[in-house]
């Protein structure tokens, strides 16, 4: 919901230097894609941008959700919704009613107030936004299910997922100040959505042997959505091919070296696109320190710490896959978590001191310490900006 804010607040900004401000936003790429002018008189709150916006969060959350238990989770992101509710506005601006509900009342509203605008549009993808992510709490009821065998009823499952999100929106207003407002704590992605917008709603006149942005936008579309069909339905090979896995099927070393499922991925490569976006995004739109900063902590964890870490033996790294999903016991084999539960679903210690401790593969166990580092990464990178800045 953060990167959401930032788009209504880098807009509100523009929109007070006005045409002639001489005040520039320092992010030159925001500068050059948010229009700098406002139409305080376009209708905001409609009928349409309800209904539009209800049910885009509804349909990308159950989408997005359902298809998250993919090896490569599918995504489809807001600017999907953000395109597809074009016409759909449009079409209710032409035959919804125009007459006045409760007229003279302060509850008076019209279900079609004018054309389909700018405003209606951007808040109807901020609803798509906060339902295209999937509810991370449903981890949690699938592992009791699958792992545990046991069943959570409604209500309680209903109170994990309400209370986990809860939370997420408590800490985007918690940290708001320091990760919206400053306006170097710009989000990228956020400027291919403001782009799409422009594209959408300013009418240009299509320069001499040249495109619109609409038709260019249309083109890419069209090609993008033909290509797709290839790796998905004719030719599933370009999802993912580890020919290094080829040289010597049977071989542990080669097999850890080159395999893109349970080994290092050396010289795998796949070509369906939403295979290379399923867990990162679209690298298109992030700028090139973002991109490059990606790739060196990719390669130091996958390429550096990981292999050091496995092939120095340490804590016994070797008796267990260098990446594997699955818990093991103290010989390599499988941890059975069954043992250490009991009725009452808590710890049976007595069982756990026998069995002994949970091992990971080593990339989970270095990829979990990392993650331990993310909240102070995010404070600390937004200091140094604010204070740099300053």
């Amino acid at each position: 919901m953060a990167a959401e804010a930032s788009i209504l607040e880098v807009e509100g900004k523009k929109a007070e230097e006005g045409d002639g401000g001489d005040d520039e936003c320092p992010i030159k790429q925001v500068d050059l894609t948010v229009p700098k002018t406002d139409d305080p008189s376009l209708p905001v709150l409609t009928f349409r941008m309800w209904v539009l916006g209800i049910s885009a969060c509804v349909i990308l959350s159950f989408i997005n959700q359902f298809f998250w238990y993919r090896k490569q989770p599918l995504s489809v992101t807001a600017i999907s919704a953000q395109i597809a509710v074009v016409p759909l506005g449009h079409l209710m601006a032409r035959v919804l009613p125009t007459r006045l509900f409760f007229a003279g009342t302060p509850l008076e509203f019209s279900m079609n107030p004018g054309p389909f605008n700018v405003k209606e549009h951007v808040l109807i993808t901020i609803f798509a936004n906060a339902g295209a992510g999937s509810v991370y709490a449903t981890h949690i009821l699938s592992a009791v299910k699958l792992y545990y065998k046991r069943k959570l009823t409604l209500f309680p499952a209903f109170l994990v997922m309400m209370t986990t999100q809860v939370l997420g929106f408590g800490w985007a207003g918690l940290f708001r100040r320091y990760l919206v407002e400053p306006s170097e704590m710009w989000w990228p992605l956020n400027l291919v959505q403001v782009s799409l917008f422009r594209a959408l709603h300013e009418k240009e006149p299509r320069p001499k042997g040249g495109v619109t942005r609409t038709q260019f936008f249309l083109m890419v579309l069209a090609t993008g959505f033909a290509y797709c069909v290839i790796p998905q339905y004719f030719f599933l090979m370009l999802t993912s091919a580890s020919w290094v896995c080829w040289l010597a099927p049977s071989s542990v070393l080669v097999n850890q070296l080159g395999s893109g499922l349970s080994g290092l991925g050396i010289g795998s490569f796949g070509l369906d696109w939403s295979t290379i976006t399923s867990y990162l995004g679209s690298p298109l739109a992030s700028p090139w320190f973002a991109t490059a900063n990606v790739a060196v902590g990719f390669f130091l964890v996958m390429y550096v710490m990981t292999p050091l870490m496995y092939w120095l033996n340490i804590y016994n790294a070797k008796t267990f896959p260098i990446i594997s999903q699955n818990l093991f016991m103290a010989n390599g084999s499988d941890y059975n978590i069954l043992r250490i539960v009991n009725s009452d679903f808590h710890l049976d210690r007595a069982e756990y001191a026998r069995m002994g401790s949970v091992n990971l593969s080593t990339f989970f166990a270095v990829a979990s310490g990392l993650r331990l580092f993310r909240p102070s990464s995010f404070t600390s990178r937004s200091s140094m900006e604010r204070s740099c800045g300053s």
